[in-house]
């Protein structure tokens, strides 16, 4: 029986949407966190999940919260496979979420980091662990979206948010090793695909972030990327670069969303996550009519 069992499940159908590159240092919380805040500025009922041991999207969403320790994601996806009785914990949702004024979180912890160990012995699909929890749980009929920021790795747990995911955002910066962790991606795509045991997810956008144009190299590094997209998709899906902006820095040094504050270099990041939010709306209005 799921957590909002008792919620109209016609009403409301969810969608996931996540973040993620092997590369380490492209921008995936910064950009999960503001992602999130623009979908809640159209009025969606948006949670966002840690899925990376460093947890630093359950810092920024945390804002004035003390976090429980041994409280969050790790344990309740522990406890919703029945083969690890002998781990289960007393945790339950209603005990691990953190209320926000516009958007909900589940925290990640450094356990998290020992996911795959954990499950290593279970006989269920170590792959759907997360895709199951969200619809056993009933998560997404509760709320519009849930945004999920990954780890900057390619292992199970990756490869859990993937087959969870229902669209799929892609930061990276202008450098040879974002080149190489979009291709690693890709391959990872492709082998779930492969298996048939989930959909692959939408890609819904490539987001070039924290570019620095006065830096020839990273110009070049750009224009091969947009090169390699276009040669691996008929439609490259790349919204307009994020640049390396003091104001972006400010915002997450203040664990606030950029709608927080005001000024013509907030206006431009504003104009760009709201974009962003658009993309994503405009995707799932799509899938409703087809």
């Amino acid at each position: 029986m799921g957590l909002f069992f008792n919620k109209d499940k016609a009403k409301r159908k969810g969608k996931v949407i996540s973040l993620l590159n092997q590369k380490g240092g492209v921008g995936k919380t910064t950009m999960a966190f503001n992602v999130a805040h623009a979908l809640a500025k159209q009025d969606k009922k948006v949670l966002c999940l840690d899925m990376d041991p460093q947890a630093n999207l359950s810092l920024l969403c945390s804002r004035g919260v003390s976090l429980k320790k041994d409280n969050h994601i790790f344990h309740l996806l522990l406890n919703s496979v029945r083969e690890l009785k002998t781990l289960h914990t007393s945790s339950v949702f209603t005990d691990v979420v953190v209320r926000g004024e516009e958007v909900d979180l589940i925290p990640s912890g450094d356990e998290l980091s020992g996911f795959e160990l954990s499950v290593a012995g279970i006989s269920s699909p170590r792959q759907l662990i997360l895709k199951r929890f969200l619809e056993k749980s009933n998560i997404l009929n509760f709320y519009d979206y849930v945004v999920i920021d990954g780890p900057p790795t390619l292992g199970l747990l990756v490869v859990n948010i993937l087959c969870a995911t229902d669209g799929l955002l892609v930061p990276f910066r202008p450098d040879e090793f974002s080149r190489k962790g979009l291709g690693h991606l890709y391959n990872v795509l492709e082998n779930i695909e492969d298996m048939g045991i989930s959909e692959t997810p939408t890609i819904l956008a490539h987001i070039p972030n924290l570019v620095d144009y006065r830096r020839k190299q990273e110009s070049q590094d750009l224009e091969k990327i947009l090169g390699d997209l276009k040669k691996q998709f008929d439609s490259p899906k790349v919204v307009d670069p994020f640049y390396n902006r003091a104001s972006l820095v400010k915002s997450q040094a203040e664990k606030k969303s950029v709608f927080h504050f005001k000024g013509k270099e907030f206006d431009k990041l504003q104009g760009q996550f709201r974009h962003i939010a658009g993309l994503i709306e405009t995707w799932r209005e799509e899938g409703k009519n087809l």
